[in-house]
């Protein structure tokens, strides 16, 4: 794929992620980018903490399903839909931190599955820590 036809798969991808009710609603961001690769983050607030003050397990959830699709998006121009079939995640560490990133990163592709691996981070100010660890499988439709 041309920079150009990534630049055009670009804007396409932003704009679908943008029109999500749902990220808006978690106040997630799309950070970054690539073939293969994105990077989503969402900031604390209490509506997406659980009792203890860590983020709620849905969020980090949300997180692996949503920046999986969008990875496995920027290798398959022209296939519209990715939709995650799957994943299972490994909580590594609580959650608590002013923000939480995932990082997906496309690990194989084939005709249909796409296999993707992410991996969340709690941030604070001085701290960032390796929260959870995910692989997930999306279903190019």
């Amino acid at each position: 794929m041309s920079g150009t036809e990534f630049e055009a798969l670009r804007q396409q991808i932003q704009h679908a992620v943008a029109a999500q009710g749902f990220t808006r609603l978690v106040g997630a961001r799309l950070q970054s980018l690539e073939p293969g690769q994105c990077l989503v983050e969402v900031d604390a607030r209490p509506e997406l903490l659980q009792h203890y003050g860590y983020f709620h397990g849905g969020v980090s959830a949300y997180l692996i399903d949503n920046a999986s699709a969008i990875a496995a998006a920027t290798i398959a121009p022209g296939v519209s839909r990715p939709v995650t079939s799957e994943f299972k995640v490994n909580f590594l560490a609580p959650t608590k931190g002013a923000k939480l990133s995932c990082h997906a990163r496309v690990v194989k592709s084939g005709r249909t599955l796409v296999i993707v691996a992410a991996d969340i981070h709690a941030q604070t100010d001085d701290h960032n820590t390796h929260v959870a660890t995910a692989l997930a499988t999306v279903f190019m439709t």
